[in-house]
């Protein structure tokens, strides 16, 4: 399917939604939107989404108490609906890179701003479906656009990624992203990425980054972190790096209960065996 085919078919989707939710408006705006003359120059039979956007800005406003206002065809939408519109397209579409793109440029056209909000709950709900490959389909499109350039994007693309079972491309938006600034990224990327490392044998890069966290005195928030990294040094054949991290951090393993401490050693039933991954 080209590029053009599937813009006009998405287009043509968005305008039934849309002349649906558009019932209540005034005849005046009712009549301008169906009559023969408009549907010629429909907008949506414009190819470009930026000669849409042009017909939209021209041909869609009136004056009221002397202020021009453009209205959006869309706007009149709940934004709840158009999100289950995306999602429901997204999962019926072919696994083309060009037609997802065509399609999410078709979507964006009618808004004001981009709608980086709505963007989010889609790949929110991509990821509790488990679609991974479509989730890093929407995200690198929406980094083509120069939106969602933030850390937690870049962290659902790699969880995204390694669940795609396309670890290596995991590890080089790491690097390139992430990795850079360990005395600021958030834990809760640390610890995604240490998992990664786990589950692929990457081992010696697992031990390299806590390393490298801890250079700055970062402590990790958490006992299975310290698990992973003991059993990597375990597994290396570093049996004194293994010591040296449980004793430092031993009080990750200690709970208290009614105000007396509750030591838990570090258990062997925790420990990952050589080739498996877990």
């Amino acid at each position: 399917m080209s590029r053009s085919t599937s813009v006009s078919m998405l287009s043509r989707r968005v305008y039934w939604i849309i002349t649906e939710k558009t019932q209540p408006l005034s005849s005046k705006y009712s009549t301008m939107m169906h009559s023969p003359d408009q549907m010629q120059s429909n907008p949506f039979s414009l190819k470009s989404p930026r000669d849409r956007i042009k017909y939209n800005s021209t041909h869609f406003q009136h004056n009221d108490s002397a202020t021009s206002v453009s209205h959006q065809i869309g706007e009149n939408v709940p934004r709840k609906d158009k999100i289950t519109f995306l999602v429901k397209t997204l999962m019926d579409l072919k696994d083309s890179k060009e037609v997802v793109y065509s399609t999410l440029d078709a979507w964006v056209a009618w808004e004001r701003n981009f709608p980086i909000g709505a963007l989010k709950n889609v790949l929110l709900i991509l990821e509790k479906d488990q679609q991974w490959h479509r989730m890093i389909q929407v995200i690198k499109w929406m980094l083509s656009k120069g939106q969602g350039n933030t850390r937690g994007t870049y962290g659902q693309l790699i969880q995204a990624l390694d669940m795609d079972d396309r670890a290596e491309e995991a590890y080089d938006i790491w690097k390139k992203k992430l990795a850079f600034d360990l005395h600021s990224v958030p834990w809760k990327l640390c610890k995604l990425m240490i998992s990664i490392y786990y589950r692929n044998n990457r081992l010696e890069d697992l031990v390299k980054l806590f390393n490298g966290l801890e250079d700055f005195d970062r402590k990790p928030p958490e006992k299975s972190i310290v698990r992973k990294v003991a059993d990597a040094y375990e597994l290396l054949g570093k049996p004194e790096g293994k010591e040296r991290i449980l004793e430092k951090y031993k009080d990750l393993f200690t709970e208290t209960t009614n105000g007396k401490a509750k030591k838990h050693g570090y258990s062997t039933s925790h420990k990952r065996k050589s080739g498996k991954q877990g």
